[in-house]
């Protein structure tokens, strides 16, 4: 007698997945020096792992994970977790069938690329392959199809341009092999409480040994700022079938009028010039040469984003636009000598105006924030978005406005010429504000002189000489260092006056210094109010 004995069947676990997909896929391993071989590359992701602790997930550093890379290499347990636990729950997706199908296209793509991948990870997975696409797509909603061309792989996609434009991630194809992790971990979860993958898990689905993960963590920062159908939920990412935000600030920054992102420039200028470091005055964004007024101050002019410098460019609107306000137009300028002015470089003034618009769309969108009937997801993300993008243009701003334009003159020699007006330029670097870094520049090169001996100015009156007859004017005096370009730019007559009454001070006022008098009696011949060998009150 026959009996037919009943069993409940139960689909393949993602352990017994391992043993199934290398049974069928993979030639066993027999020789001795295959298996060294294996050991030393799980040997090498279990040290990868432990050594970079906080890069990955917990469980990725622990024995037991060590365990299942051996039990299922050359298949990264990762990619295996992705499949059984996430794809496994898709309509019509079989445990074993499908992961048998889509892991035999996998690995016939990669053999055929000459992969040197040591596990393949998720991040191995070349969604771009028709096959392997195919049967990633097979159980998914039509939809996808345009989102991966878009998104995550293939040869116009947002993660191979990411690539191309920055060479340290393209070195290791960082932002494609991000965006693929992503879409494995995210595509089949859109239902789920809990959507898509954390930045450590991310990285788990990527790195291979020796490769810093932070690379692929500066390329999901890229990805996410410029994903049109990614999402991000403090350390969780996701792509979903709905374009974010992010594609609607994208779309509102291409359509700015260039006036209106220069215009937000020269508001951010404004608040800029409210710090003044060394110099007496700042003022930003004159629109014409009347705007500065002329004064015996030493002054730093920030020029209009619309007239920005190139190095050793003579002609530039930046060098045009000083010349024209030292000048003060046609009408001549007695305080030539006050002024020195900062532009902004041509080439990155491109990436300013890209963060400005950046920045401009977002805030757009946080003012709107109702009208457009966003989720509590979507506020969160505008506001950090807001934040971020407002940070990168405070950023910007100081990397873009770096060249310091500087007039000056040699000193005249008697009988010759007046000599024309050369220009100095200096690239700034360093911290601080722009007034701040362009002033200590100056001192540093002796251009802006914030205190001044009385030896020094005796020197400096002699040199051209500036005595009218045996003596000078104080007033004078500090008209002549305003004026002339030739003199050394001084904060403000205050300077001058410090320095009058060191020079009347010293024991050798006669040698090194000088004296000081209320006024010249002509009709007496004298110097009245006759002070020397110590501090005046000294007055304009």
């Amino acid at each position: 007698m026959i009996e037919r004995v009943e069993t409940s069947w139960r689909p393949a676990s993602a352990e017994e997945g391992f043993e199934i997909v290398r049974r069928r896929l993979f030639q066993p391993i027999t020789d001795p020096e295959l298996f060294t071989a294996r050991d030393a590359v799980v040997k090498a992701f279990a040290d990868e792992y432990r050594k970079f602790a906080q890069e990955f997930p917990s469980e990725a550093g622990k024995g037991e994970y060590e365990r299942r890379m051996k039990a299922a290499y050359q298949v990264h347990p990762e990619l295996f977790d992705r499949l059984y636990n996430d794809w496994s729950t898709l309509d019509k997706f079989q445990r074993t069938r499908g992961v048998l199908r889509l892991m035999a296209a996998v690995i016939h793509a990669l053999w055929e690329r000459e992969d040197k991948g040591l596990m393949i990870l998720p991040a191995s997975v070349p969604v771009d392959a028709p096959a392997v696409q195919s049967e990633l797509t097979r159980y998914l909603p039509p939809v996808w199809d345009p989102i991966i061309e878009k998104d995550i792989d293939g040869p116009n996609s947002l993660p191979l341009k990411i690539d191309r434009e920055n060479p340290m991630l393209g070195r290791y194809s960082a932002a494609r092999r991000v965006a693929r992790t992503l879409y494995l971990g995210s595509a089949p979860t859109q239902d789920a409480t809990k959507k898509g993958l954390e930045d450590r898990q991310i990285k788990l689905g990527c790195v291979q040994p020796g490769e810093t993960s932070g690379t692929f963590g500066d390329a999901l920062r890229k990805l996410a700022d410029q994903a049109t159908y990614l999402y991000v939920d403090g350390s969780r990412y996701w792509y979903a079938t709905q374009p974010s935000v992010n594609r609607l600030a994208e779309e509102r920054a291409e359509r700015y009028h260039p006036e209106d992102v220069t215009e937000e420039i020269r508001r951010r200028l404004v608040e800029e010039a409210k710090h003044r470091g060394d110099f007496s005055k700042v003022q930003s964004c004159p629109t014409g040469s009347g705007d500065v007024v002329d004064e015996p101050e030493a002054k730093l002019v920030i020029l209009s984003p619309d007239s920005p410098h190139s190095a050793k460019t003579d002609s530039s609107a930046g060098r045009q636009s000083a010349l024209e306000i030292l000048n003060r137009g046609s009408a001549g300028r007695n305080c030539g000598n006050m002024l020195v002015f900062l532009a902004a470089d041509k080439t990155r003034l491109i990436d300013l105006d890209k963060a400005v618009r950046s920045y401009m769309a977002w805030k757009s969108i946080k003012e709107q924030e109702e009208s457009l009937n966003l989720d509590h997801f979507q506020a969160t993300q505008v506001d950090d978005r807001l934040r971020n993008s407002d940070k990168a243009v405070s950023a910007r701003i100081p990397e873009t406005y770096v060249w310091l334009l500087v007039a000056g003159q040699k000193r005249p020699e008697p009988g010759e010429a007046f000599p024309g007006v050369e220009w100095q330029e200096f690239r700034l670097q360093g911290d601080g504000s722009l007034a701040e870094r362009a002033a200590k520049k100056l001192k540093n090169d002796g251009l802006l002189v914030t205190s001044m001996a009385g030896t020094i100015l005796r020197f400096e009156i002699d040199q051209v000489p500036l005595w009218r007859g045996h003596h000078v004017g104080v007033k004078q005096l500090a008209d002549d260092f305003a004026k002339y370009l030739y003199l050394p730019r001084v904060k403000n007559a205050q300077v001058l006056l410090h320095a009058i009454q060191d020079g009347v001070g010293r024991l050798t006022w006669a040698q090194d210094g000088f004296a000081y008098a209320d006024f010249y009696d002509a009709s007496a011949a004298r110097y009245r109010g006759l002070e020397t060998g110590h501090r005046p009150i000294v007055q304009l």
